[in-house]
């Protein structure tokens, strides 16, 4: 194995390749992630796109076609049975031992465990119970425990293995909303307390963008862009991140670029671009993406005129939808505004803000610059 990898005190994986013979499907597909330890990992995408899979392999739970392909702390896993990773896996079904209570469910893997006496596993239990804060339902059941509680026990009998990382496959899909942001907090919070490594699978951007130092955005199995969540947001890498991160998700224009004036030209504006993003533009059809909050709206622009369609209050936000000659478009302003339904208006782009995609997807602007 090459020295740097034997040196290396994360997870590293590396051109991960599975496939399901069975259907012939390609669930990974060259998957390359560097998690340093002691960061939390998210792992996004639409159901299907190879998330779960990936998260399976780190756990042993699969087997990647590949070898060298699972590496953990300098240490190739790929073909290491599950119980000698050191890993522990929390799933979204809390899958606790129903005839035994909280206190029992987290010591479970401690009494396995033959070099510690009762005493230290007691004081671990104890530990673990008072960083979730469900000390006091060491002598309850299963079955009286709401979902909250029993993603904590779950986190408690995990916490107490000590493992290399946590590996979590959507442990909050079955909890309310209300439940959710609690939970998605309280997890961010044990894992910086614990200086630990965790990989977190997740179908919600809110979620991902929340608790994620870095996140691994896929679709049909393959990596689509992966980096902190600021840049995953500000900056995608193509057209699909772009449409998958964002709620409500970004307005798209197809547009033809004239390089002699430097104009976007659409059925419903023409717009001059900036001078520093001109240089990056040389293909003529370009997709015009716009985040809703990247729209200024008002009587006096000249951009794009319309009527509004529909006024949607989302908390401490108003989404305006506008009717621009049978296209919609979607602005997002704070607070409270003062237009009606049916009022006409009119639009500005902030065109610094864009985002502009080749008939590829690609995003043509160096996104870090």
């Amino acid at each position: 194995m090459n020295s740097s990898l034997q040196k290396y005190s994360g997870i590293k994986i590396q051109n991960l390749r599975k496939t399901f013979n069975k259907n012939n499907v390609i669930a990974c597909d060259n998957v390359n992630l560097d998690v340093a330890e002691g960061e939390l990992l998210v792992l996004l995408g639409p159901s299907g796109c190879g998330k779960t899979t990936t998260l399976r392999c780190i756990a042993g739970l699969e087997h990647p076609d590949n070898e060298n392909a699972i590496i953990v702390k300098g240490e190739d896993l790929t073909r290491v049975i599950p119980k000698d990773r050191n890993m522990a896996f929390v799933f979204q079904n809390t899958a606790l031992f129903p005839h035994l209570n909280v206190r029992k469910n987290i010591s479970f893997g401690l009494d396995m465990k033959k070099n510690l006496t009762k005493e230290e596993i007691n004081q671990k239990v104890i530990s673990s119970a008072e960083m979730l804060k469900i000390n006091d339902l060491l002598y309850r059941y299963p079955r009286e425990l709401s979902g909250g509680q029993g993603q904590r026990v779950a986190l408690g009998r995990a916490i107490v293995m000590e493992p290399t990382a946590f590996l979590l496959d959507e442990p909050f899909a079955a909890l309310d909303a209300k439940l959710r942001v609690e939970m998605r907090t309280e997890i961010k919070l044990i894992q910086r307390n614990l200086n630990t490594t965790m990989i977190f699978v997740t179908h919600d951007q809110e979620e991902a963008l929340t608790i994620g130092d870095k996140i691994a955005v896929m679709n049909e199995g393959v990596v689509q862009q992966y980096d902190t969540p600021f840049n995953i947001y500000y900056y995608p890498k193509n057209q699909f991140v772009a449409n998958f991160i964002g709620s409500p998700p970004i307005n798209q224009f197809e547009c033809t670029f004239h390089s002699k004036n430097y104009l976007l030209n659409s059925k419903i504006f023409n717009i001059k671009i900036p001078e520093k993003i001109q240089k990056n533009i040389n293909d003529e059809r370009i997709i015009l993406g716009i985040r809703p909050e990247s729209i200024k709206i008002g009587d006096n622009y000249t951009d794009v005129k319309g009527q509004i369609k529909l006024i949607e209050l989302m908390g401490s936000r108003t989404l305006i939808l506008i009717d621009c000659e049978g296209i919609d478009i979607k602005v997002l302003v704070q607070g409270v505004t003062n237009y009606s339904e049916g009022e006409n208006v009119s639009l500005k782009f902030d065109t610094e803000q864009s985002f502009y995609f080749n008939s590829k997807g690609e995003n043509l602007i160096n996104f870090l610059n």
